[in-house]
């Protein structure tokens, strides 16, 4: 009886010794693994409750145009934050019965340097449990000033603090939006080159970690980090300012002057290397505030008549938002209308299918397949030589060369030219155009003529600057080189050729062809430039699937190089949707490629080569004679073509009409006063409608100076805007501009 009590006795506190033993182990082993596995994950608690962190300034590296110009650089903005729980801890030491005066101080002085409201700023002050809660962000040096001598003559060194940070400034404003694109709050890019190459630039965020006591205050300084910022990589573009500004002008130009409903874009390229020049989307938006929509979309969004608050409002707003982030040149796609009949042609030429002088019969519908497809002359261009069929865009002409091409080879030269693959910019967000793999001979008749399938206007470019070339595929860019923040070049593009696609001979063919056409009978008229051979071609779309009106619209296109002979640069503008005007490629989009041509090109040093026509185009500047003799200022305005006629019997000239510095390139009437008389006045004549010679002889014989802009003279050139208007009553002499347009359809 007693060994069994023993024996269960023994057993039980073996069990217990065991059981303790386990325990202890299991206790030593958590010990251990909290030493030395967890060690780090509950040292990083610890310090997570003793301690805050302040970023600092992230160096992130600038954006510069082709020239040097500053495009991104970083701006030193301060936040301004409270310690609630040191405020408290501070009010309980001054206060036994925790009366709100310092909270009250803090807020009065705070509310009335930041233009706040006092409660507001009062309610943040009374978060107790927090030892960081921001009052407001992004104040600038000024305002950040006053709010420190606020802090030390208060003696709030304690309780409230500034923070220096960065953000991103864009000197220009909007230019060039598109392209660059903007960051987040924290310095991370979202969009454009910003989004695109954002590790490269972006640098390391540095910080200081502050360690504190319970109630907010610092503890001693062996307590604090310090962890320095990196430097970004600076980015220098090929961009140039100068041409973005020109090009963005006339791109808004277009839509505004067309009623444009769906925006618009435009590229210019350096044929040879591959460089954008300029890229642009209409409308742009301020890289300083791209969470504001622009007036344009304000507008569409005012007219939708939705409620203003409603749900249905909130969703097109932010629909309109991102809309305007996106860039129209890259990412949309739409249908190239006649200007691929650039790519045809010179797909006829490579395969030798229509030498330059064989002739193909229109008679203004083709018949394919059952079907009637008529050409925009319905009554027909008759017998057409190659270049006439390209000159006069007759698609009846095209058709009959897409069929001798066949659907394979027609298909084989679209890849060729890089329509089945994206460009290759380095740009984020970049389309690619559409088009069946699988041709009917319907398909392919249509295609010829550049209807029924999608591109880009990135591709596009692309592929008319190998034509502009002498036949070379180039990848396009807009990052030249990178530098580190000692002035290192740590990167720098090189050209880089996809493939040849024709050969330099049938390129020049083409280039020869297409500059005829805009200096003679072309659709492209509208984009010449006087002194200046401009290659270039039309093209107008029906758009497919859904408008925003919900009825049938159009877009209208251009695509042009320059100098023909020479080529160094290639232009594309595409509006979309235009609603007022002519609805064609060569009055919506051509006039604004010739008025970018007209500004870029002498920029870029290209001479202009005036033939004895365009002589007489030469623009002429208005000296100042004002003060002169008379019997001198009649010899030296008369050696300069200038007919003189003398109002008065004064000695000397006291004014004149023309005023000094305007133009004229037909007339040269200049009148001369003295003795103080008063300007001789005439009503300006009627001229919208008429051709330039006419326009000349009525404004002539009324005694007024003309100034030629626009399209070369033609049977289809005809004045569409007088400035002054007719009507109006200015002094004789006066020089009247005359825009001249042709109304000639793609």
């Amino acid at each position: 009886m007693v060994n069994n009590v023993d024996t269960g006795f023994m057993r039980r506190t073996i069990a217990v010794t065991v059981a303790m033993i386990l325990a202890f182990a299991a206790l030593c082993g958590k010990v251990f693994s909290l030493q030395t596995y967890e060690h780090e994950k509950y040292r990083n608690k610890v310090v997570e409750q003793l301690t805050t962190g302040s970023p600092l300034i992230l160096e992130r590296g600038e954006i510069y145009d082709s020239s040097g110009r500053l495009l991104a650089t970083n701006k030193t903005t301060y936040r301004v934050y409270v310690s609630p729980s040191a405020i408290s801890a501070a009010q309980r030491a001054l206060d036994k019965k925790a009366t709100a005066s310092i909270s009250e101080k803090i807020s009065k002085g705070l509310s009335d340097i930041l233009g706040m409201d006092y409660d507001t700023v009062f309610k943040k002050t009374q978060k107790s449990g927090r030892l960081d809660e921001t009052v407001r962000k992004d104040i600038d040096e000024e305002t950040a000033s006053k709010i420190r001598e606020f802090i030390i003559s208060q003696k709030l060194e304690q309780l409230v603090f500034l923070e220096a940070s960065s953000k991103r400034f864009y000197p220009y404003g909007d230019l060039a939006s598109h392209i660059i694109g903007f960051t987040s709050t924290d310095g991370v890019g979202l969009y454009g080159l910003e989004y695109h190459y954002n590790e490269k630039i972006g640098g390391g965020g540095g910080y200081y970690i502050t360690a504190r006591d319970s109630r907010g205050n610092e503890l001693p300084n062996q307590y604090n980090t310090y962890v320095e910022s990196g430097h970004g990589y600076s980015l220098e573009l090929t961009v140039d300012a100068y041409i973005q500004a020109a090009l963005e002008e006339q791109v808004e130009n277009a839509v505004v002057n067309s009623g444009a409903l769906n925006r618009a874009c435009g590229i210019v390229m350096d044929v040879n290397s591959g460089a954008i020049l300029a890229m642009s989307v209409y409308p742009e938006f301020d890289l300083n505030d791209p969470w504001r929509l622009t007036d344009y979309y304000k507008n569409k969004l005012d007219s939708s008549q939705l409620l203003p608050g409603s749900k249905e409002y909130s969703e097109l707003s932010g629909k309109y938002l991102l809309e305007s982030w996106s860039n129209k040149a890259l990412t949309e796609t739409y249908i190239p209308g006649s200007t691929f009949k650039i790519i045809t042609s010179s797909m006829a030429l490579e395969e030798n299918l229509a030498v330059l002088q064989s002739r193909i019969f229109c008679g203004g519908v083709k018949t394919v397949l059952g079907k009637g497809i008529h050409c925009h002359q319905r009554k027909g261009h008759g017998s057409l030589t190659f270049a006439e069929g390209v000159q006069h865009s007759c698609n009846v002409w095209f058709m009959t060369i897409g069929e001798r091409l066949g659907s394979q080879k027609f298909s084989e030269y679209f890849k060729l030219f890089g329509y089945r693959e994206k460009s290759g910019v380095d740009l984020p967000g970049e389309g690619m155009g559409v088009i069946s793999s699988k041709m009917s001979e319907l398909d392919l008749a249509i295609y010829a003529f550049g209807q029924n399938f999608t591109v880009t206007a990135i591709q596009h470019i692309a592929a008319i600057s190998a034509v502009a070339n002498g036949g070379e595929l180039i990848i396009p860019y807009v990052v030249q080189s990178m530098k580190d923040s000692e002035g290192n070049t740590v990167y720098e593009h090189e050209t880089l050729v996809k493939r040849r696609v024709m050969s330099e001979e049938n390129a020049k063919k083409i280039a020869q062809i297409l500059a005829d056409g805009v200096a003679g009978v072309g659709g492209a008229k509208n984009a010449y430039v006087a002194g200046y051979r401009i290659a270039a071609k039309t093209g107008t779309s029906e758009k497919k699937g859904e408008t925003t009106t919900g009825e049938e619209m159009y877009i209208c296109s251009c695509v042009a190089f320059a100098p023909a002979d020479a080529p160094e640069i290639a232009m594309i503008i595409m509006v979309d949707e235009p609603t007022k005007g002519l609805l064609y490629g060569s009055t919506v989009a051509a006039p604004y490629i010739g008025k970018t041509m007209e500004t870029v090109l002498p920029y870029l040093g290209v001479e202009p080569i005036y033939t004895e026509e365009e002589k007489n185009l030469i623009e002429k500047q208005i000296p100042d004679y004002t003060g002169l003799p008379v019997q001198s200022a009649c010899a030296y305005a008369e050696s300069r073509g200038l007919e003189v006629e003398i109002v008065g019997g004064g000695a000397y000239v006291s004014s004149q009409s023309p005023k000094s510095g305007n133009v004229y390139t037909y007339n040269g009437r200049l009148v001369l006063y003295t003795d103080g008389e008063s300007d001789r006045l005439s009503q300006v004549p009627q001229v919208v409608g008429e051709s330039y010679s006419e326009a000349c002889r009525v404004l002539g014989t009324s005694g007024f100076n003309v100034c030629f802009k626009g399209a070369c003279e033609s049977d289809s050139t005809k004045v569409v805007i007088q400035t002054p208007a007719a009507g109006s009553v200015v002094p004789v002499g006066s020089v009247v501009t005359v825009q001249m347009r042709s109304d000639e359809a793609d």
